[in-house]
């Protein structure tokens, strides 16, 4: 149980968890899903009950808000997942040193700090202390990041690489339970497709809470409801459960209607006969008859029936903008290099690509904020409404929730602000809120709301749904088809941009490339990217279809000979890895056994780890050398 003064959050939760379950934690915001996941973290406690994590396991946590200290560079955090060895080390100096000023050679204190150093070196060799430097940087490098930003300090980097340094320490220390708490918020497509598949892989369990439908579709196999203190576990993903959860609401509205009226009819007969002497056997035991109900309780749906609609746009132009050879750069960054683009009336746009490439920048260009080199024309008669990532940060904090919308509406809908400000989790008490007292999530959704009220034929949204829930989402989506104008969207969430947008554009490389059609359409094209880049190379040899035809046959077959070794190669890198990944959490089990042996004699697990050691540098190996292979067949590639 988790109580908040008189409100109880979670009551009398039951819930038991596997190895290799793959768990996705639902509710509303406010449920208590973050509790759950702080209690298994060890980060609060219950107010009743304990939560039992059977022997030695480890608990890796990703929070929503990581805190990082001023100055530390890239490779520092990433350092700090070894801070129990890091420990011994500083320990092991200590006792150096203190040794080394003494001359009391064979007193039983300088006898016993020489053993306790002995241990300690042993130990520390064990868990890989000589080469912590070398997992850093591999591990730091797998996740995408350069030689050049191992000593870049934390805060230069974005939200999403600041999540993959919080991977990489949790990945050094080979956790048995990795929990995240909404770990796409800031991550890029690529990105959250990369976690997709490293979380589908890893060895250990996961739990993780998102609002990202694609996202737990693609990793969780169980789906855990938070509702009303209680939770309800469903062992499907989430596309399954929505399914079955609307099954069980309405057998759970049948029993709650039968019920209610059970109660009614018991609560008539106690108030007519409650003064007559011959029935007041009858009367005292109905009334102990509601006492020992246990009554059902059905949590109140989302105001799903609210219908939000933009203004209609006024008429532009029909080139909303148009952009050639813009370039822009931050000192010596360069973010933007010579690129083109124009969009249409009524076009539907996606701003798609890695965190950093430029997406926000040109979404900024557009709304007027920054300058730039190069030629920027917006159309005729356009008229722009934009949110920004930091629009929050942007209001009057001494404002209450009403008079933030207030002053924006005008007309007929100021009779629906109460319904806006519903639609946004806001209703009750919670509209005479002041705003600086609201959470990130909060306020992020008061700017949404406020943008509903605005009158424009241009909308740029900069990730707009990344601290919306799943209701909330729908009904700006569904705002959103509706509307008549022109709209760009920065955004990740491909459930939210499918069906939404029309055509993407993809930043890369301080350049930009087009695409027609949907979210979807784009990545399928992706994955055949290098197709398309020998179909190119095709159509440039030979002037004669009989030649063309010649080429592409002979290339073709050229090109199927390397992907067929570039996979069988993929296939052995796979097989590798698993067998390294087992090695290294056998040698982690014989560590442990190593500080408290038991029966078991130190010598005989000495040479076990000595064994494994020896098999995991020969894998490493082998591994580095599959990968230089891999690497030049990839370069060759025709």
């Amino acid at each position: 149980m988790v109580r908040f003064g008189s409100f109880t959050l979670l009551d009398g939760i039951s819930i038991m968890i596997n190895d290799r379950d793959r768990i996705g934690l639902v509710g509303r915001n406010g449920a208590g899903k973050t509790t759950i996941l702080r209690i298994i973290a060890g980060e609060i406690k219950a107010t009743s009950g304990k939560i039992v994590i059977s022997g030695d396991q480890t608990v890796g946590y990703l929070p929503q808000q990581m805190i990082h200290k001023n100055g530390k560079s890239v490779y520092d955090e990433a350092m700090s997942a070894f801070s129990s060895v890091l420990d011994m080390q500083d320990r092991i100096n200590r006792l150096g040193h203190e040794l080394a000023d003494r001359n009391d050679f064979e007193s039983d204190e300088y006898l016993k700090l020489a053993e306790e150093l002995s241990v300690l070196h042993e130990r520390h060799r064990i868990a890989g202390g000589g080469s912590l430097d070398a997992e850093v940087e591999k591990t730091l490098k797998g996740l995408g990041f350069l030689s050049s930003d191992m000593k870049r300090p934390v805060s230069q980097f974005s939200g999403g690489w600041r999540m993959r340094i919080e991977l990489a320490k949790i990945l050094l220390s080979r956790p048995d339970f990795i929990l995240l708490d909404e770990p796409t918020n800031h991550l890029d497509i690529e990105s959250i497709q990369w976690l997709e598949e490293f979380l589908r892989d890893y060895y250990g369990g996961v739990i993780l809470i998102s609002h990202d439908r694609a996202f737990l579709d693609n990793v969780c196999s169980r789906t855990v409801e938070i509702s009303l203190g209680k939770i309800t576990d469903y062992k499907v993903p989430y596309s399954k459960y929505v399914v079955l959860r609307e099954e069980r609401r309405e057998q759970l509205l049948a029993a709650f209607r039968n019920q209610q009226k059970m109660i009614r009819d018991t609560e008539e007969f106690i108030e007519r006969f409650r003064y007559k002497a011959t029935k007041a056997v009858q009367v005292q035991s109905r009334i102990k008859q509601l006492q020992k109900t246990e009554r059902i309780e059905i949590e109140d749906e989302d105001n799903a029936f609210i219908s939000i609609t933009f203004p209609p746009a006024f008429r532009s132009g029909a080139v909303v903008i148009e952009i050639n050879g813009l370039s822009k750069s931050y000192g010596h960054k360069q973010v933007l290099d010579g690129i083109d683009m124009v969009i249409e009336r009524g076009q539907r746009v996606a701003f798609v690509g890695k965190n950093g490439e430029g997406k926000t920048t040109l979404s900024r260009i557009i709304a007027g904020e920054l300058d730039h080199k190069g030629i920027f024309k917006l159309g005729h008669n356009v008229s722009i409404g934009y949110f920004a990532q930091n629009q929050d940060e942007l209001m009057d904090d001494n404002k209450t929730v009403f008079e933030t919308i207030d002053a924006l509406a005008v007309g007929e809908i100021r009779t629906r602000i109460r319904d806006i400000l519903g639609a946004f989790l806001f209703s009750g008490e919670e509209v005479d809120k002041k705003v600086k007292v609201l959470s990130g999530g909060e306020r992020s959704r008061l700017c949404l709301a406020c943008l509903l009220l605005q009158s424009c034929n241009l909308l740029v949204l900069d990730e707009p749904t990344n601290h919306l829930d799943m209701h909330s989402k729908d009904i700006l989506k569904t705002a959103l088809q509706k509307f008549n104008g022109t709209l760009i969207v920065v955004s990740h969430d491909r459930e939210f941009l499918d069906g939404l947008v029309n055509k993407v554009y993809e930043f890369r490389d301080h350049k930009i490339r087009e695409y027609f059609g949907g979210i979807y359409d784009f990545l399928h094209r992706k994955k055949i990217d290098s197709l398309k880049e020998l179909e190119r190379k095709q159509r440039s040899e030979g002037s004669y279809e009989s030649e063309k035809y010649s080429d592409n046959k002979t290339l073709y077959q050229k090109r199927k000979e390397q992907d067929r070794v570039i996979r069988k190669l993929k296939s052995e890198l796979d097989e590798v890895e698993n067998t390294v990944e087992f090695i290294e959490s056998e040698m982690n089990r014989i560590a442990g056994l190593l500080s408290d042996p038991g029966k078991t004699s130190v010598m005989e697990l000495f040479n076990e780890y000595e064994k494994y050691r020896s098999e995991h540098d020969a894998l490493l190996l082998r591994w580095e050398r599959l990968n230089i292979e891999l690497e030049k067949l990839k370069e060759r590639r025709i």
